[in-house]
């Protein structure tokens, strides 16, 4: 089958690999119709080569139809359309027990001190093959896939996956008061769904983009949005009774803009024989910080900050004085995308589509264009805001 692969840094292929197959009782296979190119899969094509392998198939947003069940497999049937969480989850451990799926117990990366096991994601993260690719092996079938219905498109199911779960948790993260101010720093795909799902419960919405069309289509929405100049935390608390948003998402993460040496130190390590990179990341800063803290800076004294954006320095600085004097909350952490599936589900089948979830995608395209759409999705050009594969 054809897969989009890993190669090296900043440069992925779509490669003839090997048809998946049911490897144990639990497993299924599934036909992919539609896979989608996430924030976070820059970070594997630009930062992350130390855990990665020439060949490692990318991808964990993503859903088709089933064409294949092992046989202790029960509640998913051949023919049965399913979206796929990026994370896999046993549904039984303390964990999971607890609404925590992305720190499953049974499928946590012990090797390297990580969470739970997910699709397409490195070896920190279990180095299971993703999902842009014509087929995808589906572990724990019962317990992860969410059977949807035939009628409605792709793209409204598509993103339960993974931006859209994520998203929520965001802004439940946030704590933002009834009748409250939420600013998103960052517009895109995690950060439309995000503001649009403050709008959604009532909240009034500042997002931050410095990218016209992304800020053009939160604006749709009902989002109030800010370029992101210099003076604009001044801006913001303007808005704001001189006071601060009571709530911020970041929704940035290790990409925000860089005006210091950060993107140097993290070509440099992923440029380092693997062992050596490794080491690197794990005892450096190799985030660029410049969203966090504009978070940190503007959120109102006593607010919540909200990290959904993917960080992954260990030695990252942080202003703590700021935070202490602040009395500033701090919530984050990986997607429980099973937690929050029931809340979303008759949101994305609404006929009215609440949240827009036909209004994200801005590129759908043959999954032999992969390699170009990466880079045209990094330089955030052509209006390039969410990128569908089509197998």
């Amino acid at each position: 089958m054809k897969a989009l692969t890993y190669q090296s840094i900043a440069d992925v292929a779509v490669t003839e690999v090997p048809d998946p197959t049911i490897v144990e009782p639990t497993d299924a296979v599934i036909k992919v119709t539609s896979a989608a190119i996430c924030g976070s899969d820059l970070h594997l094509y630009d930062v992350f080569d130390p855990y990665l392998d020439k060949g490692d198939v990318l991808g964990h947003e993503t859903m088709g139809v089933v064409t294949a069940v092992g046989s202790a497999v029960s509640r998913i049937q051949v023919g049965d359309r399913v979206v796929v969480p990026f994370v896999i989850a046993c549904r039984e451990c303390f964990m999971c027990e607890r609404g925590l799926f992305s720190q499953c117990e049974t499928t946590q990366v012990t090797e390297y001190g990580s969470g739970a096991t997910l699709y397409g994601y490195t070896k920190l993260y279990g180095q299971v093959p993703g999902g842009q690719a014509e087929q995808l092996r589906i572990q724990r079938a019962d317990a992860n896939l969410v059977k949807v219905g035939h009628d409605l498109p792709d793209e409204r199911y598509l993103f339960l996956s993974d931006i859209l779960p994520t998203a929520w948790q965001g802004v439940e993260y946030a704590q933002v008061p009834e009748g409250g101010t939420l600013v998103v720093l960052g517009l895109g795909p995690v950060g439309q769904f995000a503001a649009r799902i403050g709008v959604h419960k009532g909240f009034r919405v500042i997002g931050v983009d410095p990218v016209p069309e992304r800020r053009a289509m939160a604006e749709r929405h009902g989002v109030e949005v800010l370029d992101l100049t210099k003076d604009v935390a001044d801006v913001i608390k303007g808005m704001t009774d001189d006071r601060g948003p009571d709530s911020v998402v970041d929704a940035v993460g290790m990409e925000a803009h860089d005006h210091g040496g950060v993107s140097m130190v993290q070509k440099f390590a992923a440029a380092l024989p693997d062992k050596v990179g490794q080491a690197l990341m794990q005892k450096a800063g190799v985030d660029s910080l410049s969203a966090m803290h504009l978070a940190f800076e503007v959120v109102r004294r006593g607010g919540t900050v909200s990290l959904s954006g993917v960080y992954g320095g260990t030695a990252d600085p942080t202003p703590f004085l700021t935070l202490f004097d602040k009395h500033i909350t701090i919530k984050m952490g990986q997607c429980n995308v099973h937690q929050w599936m029931d809340t979303l589900m008759p949101l994305v089948e609404d006929p009215t589509d609440p949240l827009g979830t036909e209004d994200l995608t801005t590129h759908p395209v043959p999954l032999d264009r992969a390699p170009e759409m990466y880079e045209l999705f990094k330089k955030k050009e052509d209006g390039c805001i969410k990128v569908v594969l089509k197998p």
